[in-house]
Order: structure tokens, then sequence, then C-alpha cells
């Protein structure tokens, strides 16, 4: 996972910089809701891999 994370900030510093700002501008109920379609998606993938 970590290896995947580290591909943007490494290929592209400006766009990772911007993505960040952008993030800061969500709401706390938007980044919620990230961050469970995140865990939902990888928890699906672990399951459909293994």
């Amino acid at each position: 996972m970590l290896i995947i994370e580290g591909l943007l900030p490494m290929a592209s510093p400006e766009r990772w910089r911007k993505l960040f700002e952008q993030l800061l501008q969500l709401e706390n109920g938007q980044i919620r809701f990230f961050g469970l379609c995140s865990a939902v998606l990888g928890l699906i993938l672990l399951v459909w891999v293994s």
C-alpha cells in the first residue's frame, strides 16, 4: 500500500501538493465519505483477490 501511495508524490510532487490543498477545502462529511468508499473498495479488492 505504501508503494502505491508513494507513486504520486514521487512522479508529480506539484500535483500531489495541489491535491492536498483541495482536500483541506472539503467538509468533514465529505472526507468521511471518501474514507468509507476507500475502505469498502479495499475490502472488496481483498476479498476478490484472495
